[in-house]
């Protein structure tokens, strides 16, 4: 059984909801420590008491949570879908329905926080890194279970696959976003709806 949350826990958790729609909508250089303490209501040294490493340290938290908050969306959708190409469909009529009404407010946290992950934000770099690798994981394991049971013709590269699928979403959904236009997801997702057709076993 699970235990209830203290008070502290409580407070560090709203902190990071609070945050991650920050972060996404502003970024990282665009949120100030005061921005933070407007949306949640605490005091800098609030702050500090439950986040030591400060700014960067709320930001990390914020974006494992926007992460998070988009898989366990994706994931209610899909679950329930036992065959693997259905599945990966599923995934992009997802982004495709949600390009303006992301799960978190701001767009896609991925895409939004690498733009500013470079060398001056290697922490969060690398947690961007890592999500786009569990990611990339999630999409080989259902293609490799698809081949498994007979769904998915053999001999498919899913590692390959994989790359093709996240930039061809990522891909999708800036250009819709900046152009105001849910087409361009479409012009840059129906090849990769057909190449799933096409591996449909």
């Amino acid at each position: 059984m699970k235990s209830a949350m203290t008070k502290s826990e409580k407070t560090k958790q709203s902190i990071v909801a609070e945050a991650a729609v920050l972060f996404n909508q502003k970024g990282f250089s665009g949120t100030s420590l005061q921005d933070i303490m407007k949306a949640t209501g605490l005091s800098k040294g609030g702050l500090y008491g439950h986040f030591k490493g400060g700014k960067e340290e709320i930001a990390v938290a914020a974006f494992e949570h926007a992460v998070q908050s988009t898989y366990r969306r994706v994931g209610k959708r899909t679950r329930v879908i036992e065959n693997a190409i259905d599945k990966l469909k599923a995934v992009v009529f997802f982004y495709r329905e949600h390009i303006f009404n992301p799960p978190v407010e701001g767009g896609c946290p991925i895409q939004n926080t690498s733009v500013e992950a470079d060398d001056n934000h290697p922490v969060l770099r690398h947690r961007v890194v890592r999500a786009i690798d569990d990611w990339r994981s999630r999409i080989i394991y259902t293609l490799d279970k698809g081949m498994e049971r007979g769904e998915v013709k053999k001999g498919i590269n899913a590692a390959d696959f994989a790359t093709y699928f996240i930039g061809s979403l990522e891909g999708g959904i800036m250009l819709a976003r900046i152009q105001e236009d849910d087409e361009q997801f479409d012009i840059m997702t129906r090849p990769l709806l057909q190449q799933l057709e096409a591996m449909r076993k």
